[in-house]
C-alpha cells in the first residue's frame, strides 16, 4: 500500500486533505467530526484581532452556480472571518490538538495591518500548541472594505511587510494564503518569499457575483434587498487554481517554494493533479459542505489506490512532476500532428458533434443520410471540441500521427520524432538562434 502520509513544512499528517479556513472549521464541534472522519488537518476559519466585534448578516450567505444535473459547480458566499470571541476560539484549538496530536493544525488570522496588532495576537496563537499560522490575505469582500484580507494580498508590499512581522513575533511556521483578484500571482509569492513565508496557499476566493434576482433587481444572495459581491469557489474554480499554482512552481523566483493548493479539489484526481503541478498537500471546502465530511475517505482511497496503481511509494514520488512539462505557448511543437476519430460502435448519432463542428469550428466531421458521423482528415485541426461536446465518454478520441504518416490535411509528411522541431521558424529559440 502506498504511503500517503504528508509532511508539510515540518508538520505531519496522516494524509495530504487537510479542511480550509471556512465555515467547516470554525468551531471544536465542526472539527473534531473532521478529524473523526479522517481529515489530515484543518485550517482554523480566521481569527481577528480583540477589537471591534465581527457581525455576520443575519440572512442568506451563499449564491450557487447549478450544472445542468443541480450539482453544484460553484459556490458564492458573503460570510465574514469568524464572529466567534478570539478566547473561545483560542481554548477550543488548543484543546483539539491536544486530542488530536497526529493531525495538523493551522490557525488563519486576519487583523489590521498594524504591527501591534499582529505582535499582540501571535503569542496567544502559538500558547494554543497549533502547528502553524496561515495569514489570510485574501478574502475579497467585507474584510477587505477594512482594509484587510484581499486589500493586503493586492500590494506585495504589505504582504512582504505583515509577513516580516509575523516571522518576528511567531516561531512556527507562517503559510502566506493569496488572493486571485490580481493579475500576476508571481508577485504576491515573490513578495511572501522574500519577507521569509515558509509557504504559500492558494487560491482563496475570486470576487463575484453568482446571479440577479430579476424581479426584485438585486444580486443574489439579497439582504433585505441589496446584494453585494462575494468569494467564489467550488469546482468552477480549479482550473484558475492549477494555473496560479503553475506559475509559482515554475517562476524561477519562487521555485521551491511550499504551495498548500485550493480551489474546487473534490476528489482524488483533482488532489493528485494540485500535487502533480507542486502542492505539497491540499485544502478543502466547498466538497465538505456539499457531501458531508466523510467524502475525505473517498479521496483517500483513491489516492492510494491511483499510487498504488502507478507505483508510487509516497507522495514525494510525484510532487511537482507535471512542473518541467508546463510552459508558454510559445514553446509547444507545433510538429506535433493529432486527428479526431470517432469510434461508430459508441456514437448514440446525436449530432452534437457535426453540428458544434460545423457551424462553430472548421468542419471537419461530415453526416451521411442515415446520421453516420465520419472525420474528414484533411479539415480537421484537432481542436478537441468535438471530444469535449459529445456526451458519451470515450466515443471521440484523439489520434497521434506516427512519424512518416501523411497529414490529409497539409499533404505533408510528419517529421519522424518531429525533429525538425529544433529548427522550426515557430521555435522561438531556434529564431533566436538564427
Amino acid at each position: 500500500m502506498a504511503d500517503i502520509s504528508a509532511n508539510f513544512l515540518g508538520i505531519k499528517s496522516p494524509n495530504p486533505f487537510w479542511l480550509a479556513s471556512a465555515p467547516p472549521t470554525d468551531k471544536e464541534y465542526n472539527v473534531r467530526r473532521a478529524f473523526e472522519a479522517g481529515w489530515g488537518g484543518v485550517v482554523w476559519k480566521t481569527l481577528g484581532s480583540e477589537g471591534p466585534p465581527v457581525v455576520n448578516v443575519n440572512g442568506p450567505r451563499y449564491g450557487a452556480i447549478y450544472g445542468a444535473d443541480r450539482r453544484l459547480l460553484g459556490l458564492n458566499n458573503i460570510e465574514l472571518i469568524t464572529d466567534r470571541d478570539l478566547y473561545t476560539n483560542l481554548d477550543e484549538i488548543k484543546r483539539v490538538k491536544a486530542d488530536y496530536p497526529d493531525r495538523a493544525i493551522i490557525v488563519s488570522i486576519m487583523v489590521p495591518c498594524e504591527e501591534e496588532a499582529w505582535k499582540a495576537i501571535l503569542p496567544l496563537v502559538e500558547d494554543t500548541g497549533a502547528d502553524g499560522i496561515e495569514l489570510n490575505f485574501g478574502c475579497p469582500h467585507g474584510m477587505s472594505e477594512r482594509g484587510m484580507g484581499a486589500a493586503v494580498g493586492q500590494v506585495p508590499e504589505y504582504i512582504e511587510m505583515v509577513t516580516r512581522w509575523c516571522k518576528q513575533y511567531y516561531s512556527k511556521p507562517v503559510i502566506v494564503k493569496l488572493t486571485p483578484n490580481i493579475t500576476d500571482i508571481r508577485k504576491p509569492a515573490a513578495a511572501a518569499k522574500a519577507g521569509g513565508a515558509d509557504a504559500v496557499s492558494l487560491i482563496n476566493t475570486i470576487n463575484s457575483i453568482t446571479s440577479v434576482d430579476l424581479d426584485n433587481m438585486c444580486p443574489e444572495p439579497s439582504i433585505d434587498g441589496k446584494g453585494t459581491h462575494g468569494g467564489y469557489c467550488g469546482p468552477a474554480v480549479k482550473p484558475i487554481a492549477m494555473s496560479m499554482v503553475s506559475e509559482i512552481a515554475r517562476n524561477p523566483e519562487t521555485n521551491g517554494l511550499p504551495i498548500s493548493g485550493i480551489g474546487g479539489v473534490t476528489t482524488w484526481r483533482d488532489a493528485a493533479e494540485f500535487m502533480a503541478l507542486g502542492c505539497g498537500n491540499v485544502q478543502v471546502c466547498t466538497a465538505a459542505m456539499t457531501y458531508g465530511f466523510k467524502i475525505v475517505q473517498e479521496m483517500i482511497a483513491g489516492l492510494s489506490q491511483w499510487m498504488d496503481e502507478k507505483g508510487h511509494a509516497s507522495l514525494d514520488d510525484f510532487i511537482g512532476m507535471a512542473v518541467p512539462n508546463t510552459t508558454d505557448w510559445q514553446y509547444l511543437n507545433l510538429n506535433h500532428i493529432t486527428k479526431a476519430r470517432i469510434s461508430q460502435d459508441d456514437c448514440i448519432k446525436c449530432g452534437r458533434c457535426y453540428a458544434a463542428c460545423e457551424d462553430t469550428s472548421h468542419q471537419a466531421i461530415s453526416m451521411s443520410e442515415d446520421r453516420t458521423f465520419e472525420v474528414i482528415d484533411a479539415e480537421c485541426v484537432a481542436c478537441n471540441l468535438c471530444v469535449n461536446v459529445c456526451p458519451v465518454e470515450g466515443c471521440i478520441t484523439m489520434e497521434t500521427l506516427a512519424p512518416g504518416a501523411i497529414d490529409a490535411r497539409t499533404g505533408k509528411t510528419v517529421e519522424a520524432d518531429y525533429a525538425n522541431w529544433t529548427t522550426h521558424p515557430n521555435n522561438p529559440s531556434a529564431t533566436a538562434a538564427e
